[in-house]
């Protein structure tokens, strides 16, 4: 058995809105699923694709309080890219942002409802992962959630240090799932921006979700409800989801 990330669901007052936002960003298309769920996918792609990892929006009552755990990272080809798509997010509503990054060669922005993310300067490793470079994870020990996630997913680990773990699909497309170390920023609340997985087809949803339990998920209420999702927590209690197999 195994199980893949498919999609980050990220919380959103106004979903619709933050769906164009992010659809304008990475040029997707966006649709709808229910009232609520913004959906983005990449255009000429058919849900799930490895070569994507897709966003969910959904609409939320309560506002962001605190920096997100979570981000996502853009990629840029060169010096102008770069400073174009700075120029272009922010005619789009997005804002500069500080969260103590200091002088360094990418650009924070916080798009319109304060979700940070980060626009990269070019890097040879992220030339073939399509406009989203990778998503960005905080982290206690980048170890420890590489020891996890490497079991939880069939991602491919492909470093691992004190200070970074970075993975990648098994077919080596899209972007990468990176944790990186901050002692200093203990989880507060809920996250933000979350991890969905899903079971290949024919898996069992259930005995994926045993599977994960063993290898150290804990079972999470967060209102849920009964709903066709399982929502676990990895060992540093960052909520994600496992979907249906599909």
């Amino acid at each position: 058995m195994a199980t893949r990330l498919v999609q980050i669901a990220m919380k959103a007052r106004d979903d619709s809105a933050l769906g164009r936002f992010w659809a304008e960003a990475l040029d997707w298309g966006m649709s709808s699923e229910g009232p609520g769920v913004t959906n983005l996918e990449p255009k000429g792609l058919a849900y799930p694709d490895p070569s994507a990892v897709y966003i969910d929006i959904l609409a939320v009552p309560d506002p962001k309080t605190v920096k997100n755990r979570v981000h996502v990272d853009l990629a840029t080809t060169s010096a102008a890219h770069q400073a174009d798509l700075v120029a272009r997010l922010q005619a789009l509503g997005a804002t500069p942002a500080d969260v103590g990054q200091g002088d360094v060669p990418w650009t924070v922005l916080a798009d319109p409802e304060g979700n940070e993310f980060c626009v990269l300067e070019p890097r040879e490793i992220y030339r073939d992962t399509g406009p989203m470079a990778a998503v960005v994870v905080d982290c206690a020990d980048p170890r420890a959630m590489a020891r996890f996630w490497g079991e939880a997913m069939d991602w491919t680990v492909h470093e691992v240090t004190d200070d970074q773990a970075v993975m990648r699909s098994a077919e080596g497309l899209g972007p990468y799932l990176e944790f990186l170390r901050t002692p200093d920023a203990p989880k507060a609340g809920l996250n933000r921006i979350h991890l969905d997985l899903r079971p290949y087809p024919g898996d069992d949803q259930a005995a994926e979700v045993d599977r994960l339990r063993a290898l150290g998920a804990t079972d999470l209420d967060i209102g849920q409800g009964d709903v066709r999702w399982t929502v676990l927590a990895d060992p540093e209690g960052n909520e994600f989801c496992v979907l249906t197999p599909l």
